[in-house]
């Protein structure tokens, strides 16, 4: 739209600007200049949400039930239960809301991007006014440094550049005027947009949108309107929830009618249903799985992972699908010199000195000097200090020049030193308008019609050689810019010989067009550089270059090519790799123009070999594409063609992708449709514009050095060193939590199944009851804690990253195969092995096993004394004559409840032994997990303290145990190392098998 159509259609006047009362109507009517937050959810409600979301809404009912049981048979132990379960809810929930209280902050960050003041022109002066008061219409001024206040369509420039990182992602400054350009808003160059920054000159446009209404306004709306679906490991926890309520209330109401059949009263039967519900919560996962993340989540810090999100975690170790930004993140954002072209072949250079003075010379030793001094010369970037490393040295000036003048202080020497030799007395900024820039310089004092450097003679024209009475050039010109721009430009070159010769057609259609075509297919940007000596102007001559050249564009002399890239990270290929053998696809979603994608794309391994260069995607074509080509790239503006479904076709039927030149609405698409078809996706950004889909993603994951704050506070993980090679190894740990929180859950599980079976026994068969409540606290929250977590420390299995990405429908945490195995095989071994200690505890005492069964009711009779073997008793021939009364018999409770803990306890070292593996034998996968081999020991001191310890032994109702319990336990820690042992074996062997796919667990 033509700037006069543009006011006309806001009612403003190009020069006058708004009147001042217009401007107040304006912003009455619109609002201020600013973005409307979000509706908050009040602290205490997200409070609650973790007090009572997931495990913590069991762990409840469990502590409800617990009291109840208190309330009916006044037992202690019941409420002291009660107690720890609901002090277990209350220090779990108020961590987690901790942890995730930083993501509320997403939506507070993008207030910073409002600059507080702003200049505008109003009824023709110019004023300063809080930025926020800007409205539709207003005549801003933009001057470099300033953050532009508003989307504004520019109604003057002078050199005016911007850097639309913060919108875009993508850093280089692009230049910004009147003309009437590209459709696309985001193409458009007379177009600058809220937030972005003036980099470079200085400008004047009309406001076209403020507050919600900018560009960025979308992405704000896009953000807070986002609702993120549970994660993956939420979504198994609440499977899980279900399961253990399904299975603790379906086995209550089943043995309460057991009970009830025994001739139990209601009251007996209903406390017992309660145990048994109880029984069959493991009370201490909900600390164990939240310890486990936390850890895991220091731990990747530790490799520049940060995790905002302990959910996060698991999530990135199920990913299926990472779409990754390219600049910053598989480059390294340094743009570097790759290659020269000085009409003789193409060369790969390095920042080596020698290397590159060994490939210039002494062929091209006169055309390299020459292609230096305008390289050197025709730039406005400067180092900011003096750093001994030259590629780390702080440069100011846009991407590409500092590249240069890193790289021609690296093979040619001190730059500043040879600018002083040759001082700048009118130059030309790049503009997109003619697609050049140039400088002019003096002559070097004695230095007779030739400018060199290392001293290299390049003698310019013999027709043009001297001038004045002095009897030489006093200026020469030396510029760079597009090729197909600078060729034109030019009637003379170098020849090999570094002669100056006239530029033939030939030369032009054939050597140039093929090199210029190579070096852009490489996916490099590349400039042309060219000289031209005055011979006309006097020594003390004034050029204004501003007012136009005073000279004839045209007959300049070609030097070369310079071709730059963003090098890709070192690190990433190998990365990459690693996520093809994990079954992960890389999907490369970048601002970039398709060319630079697709070279970094085969650069990096995200293309192998062959692919194809999307130019036409519609839909008769599309079956024929996936069935023929595994490759593809996808340009924005095709993108905007296709359907979901379409698109979704792509994104299955394609192995190898890249969307290129993206919008930041493109992206969250591309996050939803991979999500439509039950991928689990990670993405990465670093500007503003990727956070809509880093909020949409399953994962979110923020550069820590080049990423935005909003970028940051929407996603779910910070990458601090912006390396795309941390996330596979964040992969890795998150595949590692999850096989690990499965080996906790089934550790838990089967402790917790030692606790429930006892409950089982006292009903059905008449026993003593084998375990107290309190015994339960003791290994459920006491020894079984320590080493659950310490599975969280255990390395990965060497297979890890050779398998495919986690089905979230299929593989479960809790699978059917984890419950029949801890809880009838290992937590049945672990129960036999307690009772075995009960056994021998007791019949030492006195009492038989076969004395056991159906003593239930007299021995809970006050009044009733039992008789039992005394140590002068016949045990094989004679009856017991020992007579225990109600004291006597709570004495051997004590002792036998604690033998059954200590045998349990010592049947546990296997069991946490055997679960540091799903596949792997133990014997290959070693005890090398010290925190592990530590909690085993401190199992075992804990249960000591226990049951040992006077004046503790008393208020835990424990007592010390006889060593022929501590052997007791023994094999059955054999019984689980053997059959564990053969399990592991048939599912290495068989995996396929129906045997080896049900005993994985």
């Amino acid at each position: 739209m033509e700037v006069r159509e543009v006011c006309a259609h806001l009612k403003t006047d190009v020069e006058n600007g708004l009147t001042e009362k217009e401007a107040a109507f304006r912003l009455e009517r619109d609002g201020p200049n600013a973005f409307t937050p979000p509706k908050q959810t009040a602290w205490w409600i997200l409070y609650l949400r973790e007090m009572t979301g997931g495990f913590a809404l069991l762990l409840w009912f469990a502590s409800i039930a617990s009291f109840i049981a208190f309330g009916l048979n006044h037992e202690q132990q019941d409420m002291y239960l009660g107690i720890v379960l609901v002090l277990t809810v209350v220090l779990t929930g108020t961590f987690s809301y901790y942890q995730a209280a930083s993501s509320s902050k997403v939506f507070k960050s993008f207030k910073n991007m409002t600059p507080p003041q702003t200049t505008v022109i109003r009824e023709g002066k110019k004023r300063f006014i809080p930025a926020d008061q800007v409205v539709v219409g207003d005549l801003l001024v933009v001057k470099s440094g300033d953050r532009v206040p508003a989307d504004i369509r520019i109604v003057k420039a002078e050199s005016m550049k911007v850097d639309n990182s913060s919108l875009t992602g993508e850093s280089d400054p692009l230049s910004r005027n009147p003309d009437v350009g590209h459709q696309s808003a985001l193409e458009a160059r007379n177009l600058a947009f809220f937030s972005t920054n003036c980099v470079d000159g200085s400008g004047v446009g009309i406001a076209v949108a403020t507050g919600d209404r900018t560009v960025m306004g979308d992405i704000a709306r896009l953000v807070s309107g986002i609702k993120n679906d549970k994660t993956p490991i939420a979504k198994e926890i609440d499977r899980f929830v279900k399961i253990i309520t399904v299975i603790a209330v379906g086995s209550g109401v089943i043995f309460f009618g057991i009970s009830m059949g025994f001739g139990s009263t209601f009251f007996e039967a209903f406390i017992f249903m309660i145990g048994i519900t109880v029984g069959n919560v493991p009370e201490g996962l909900l600390p164990a799985l939240t310890v486990a993340l936390t850890l895991t989540a220091k731990r990747m810090a530790s490799k520049n992972c940060l995790v905002k999100h302990l959910e996060a975690v698991e999530t990135l170790g199920s990913t299926s699908t990472i779409c990754t930004d390219k600049t910053g993140t598989l480059t390294q954002n340094r743009m570097t010199v790759e290659h020269c072209w000085l009409g003789y072949g193409i060369n790969r250079v390095s920042h080596d000195r020698a290397e590159v003075e060994q490939q210039m010379q002494p062929r091209l030793a006169n055309n390299w000097a020459a292609y230096k001094r305008c390289a050197i010369l025709c730039s406005r970037s400067e180092f900011s200090d003096d750093n001994p490393d030259i590629m780390k040295r702080v440069c100011n000036g846009d991407a590409s020049e500092t590249a240069i003048l890193r790289f021609m202080e690296s093979v040619a020497g001190p730059v500043m030193d040879y600018r002083s030799r040759y001082p700048k007395v009118a130059e030309k900024p790049f503009s997109s308008t003619y697609k050049y820039q140039y400088s002019i310089h003096r002559n070097a004092p004695g230095i007779d019609g030739s400018v060199d450097i290392n001293a290299n003679a390049v003698p310019f024209p013999d027709d043009s050689a001297h001038t004045g009475a002095e009897g030489k050039a006093h200026f020469f010109l030396v510029m760079k810019g597009a090729p197909e721009r600078i060729i034109k430009l030019c009637g003379q070159r170098l020849d090999s010989e570094g002669h100056t010769v006239p530029i033939t057609s030939d030369f032009i259609d054939t050597e140039f067009e093929e090199t210029y075509r190579e070096l852009g297919s490489m996916g490099e940007r590349v400039l042309a550089l060219c000289d031209h000596e005055f011979t006309q102007f006097p020594a003390n001559h004034t050029f204004n270059v501003e007012e136009g050249e005073e000279f004839e564009l045209g007959g300049f002399r070609f030097l070369g090519l310079v071709a730059m890239i963003d090098p890709p990270r070192p690190t990433v290929p190998d990365a990459v790799a690693k996520c093809r053998s994990a079954g992960i696809k890389v999907i490369m979603v970048t601002g970039d123009h398709p060319i630079t994608a697709q070279a970094i794309a085969k650069s990096v391994g995200i293309f192998s070999n062959s692919h194809r260069n999307s130019t036409s995607i519609t839909a008769p074509t599309i079956d024929r594409v996936v069935r023929n080509t595994r490759s593809i790239v996808v340009p924005g503006d095709e993108l905007t063609t296709l359907s979901d479904p379409e698109l979704r076709e792509i994104l299955g039927g394609f192995g190898e992708i890249v969307f290129a030149r993206t919008s930041p609405q493109q992206k969250l698409r591309i996050v939803e449709n991979c999500q439509a078809l039950n991928q689990i996706v990670a993405v990465t950004g670093d500007g503003v514009n990727d956070s809509p889909a880093l909020k949409k993603a399953d994962i979110g994951i923020a550069m820590g050095i080049t990423g935005s704050e909003v970028s940051k506070q929407a996603a779910d993980m910070i990458l601090l060193d912006d390396n795309f090679a941390t996330i596979v190894v964040g992969v890795e740990e998150g595949r590692r939590i999850f096989d690990n929180m499965k080996k906790t859950v089934s550790y838990i599980i089967a402790g917790s199944v030692t606790t429930l079976f006892p409950f089982l026994i006292y009903v059905i068969f008449g026993f003593p009851q084998p375990i107290g409540t309190i015994t339960v606290l003791l290994i459920c929250l006491g020894t079984d804690m320590v080493p659950a977590v310490a599975l969280a420390y255990e390395k990965a299995e060497a297979d890890i990253m050779s398998l495919p990405p986690r089905n979230p429908k299929t593989e479960r945490l809790v699978t059917g195969q984890l419950l029949m195995r801890a809880y009838f095989l290992v937590g049945a071994i672990c129960t036999a092995a307690g009772f075995f200690g009960y056994f021998v505890a007791l019949n030492y005492e006195g009492l038989k096993p076969k004395m056991l069964y159906g003593l239930r009711q007299d021995w809970e009779d006050k009044n009733k004394n039992i008789s039992i073997y005394g140590p002068n008793d016949d045990w094989y021939n004679g009856p017991p004559t020992k007579q225990c009364n109600k004291e006597c018999r709570d004495k051997l409770l004590i002792i036998a409840q604690s033998s059954y803990f200590m045998a349990v306890v010592v049947a546990q070292w296997m069991d946490v032994i055997v679960n540091k593996t799903r596949r792997t034998s133990i014997f290959k996968h070693g005890m090398g997990n010290w925190v592990l081999n530590w909690s085993i020991v401190f199992e075992t001191a804990l249960a000591i303290l226990f049951c040992y310890t006077p004046g503790v032994n008393t208020v835990l109702r424990t007592a010390p145990v006889i060593g022929q319990v501590w052997v007791a336990g023994l094999p059955f820690f054999v019984y689980i190392l053997v059959f564990e042992e053969l399990r592991k074996w048939i599912v290495r062997k068989y995996p396929k098998s129906f045997l080896g796919i049900e005993l994985l667990s």
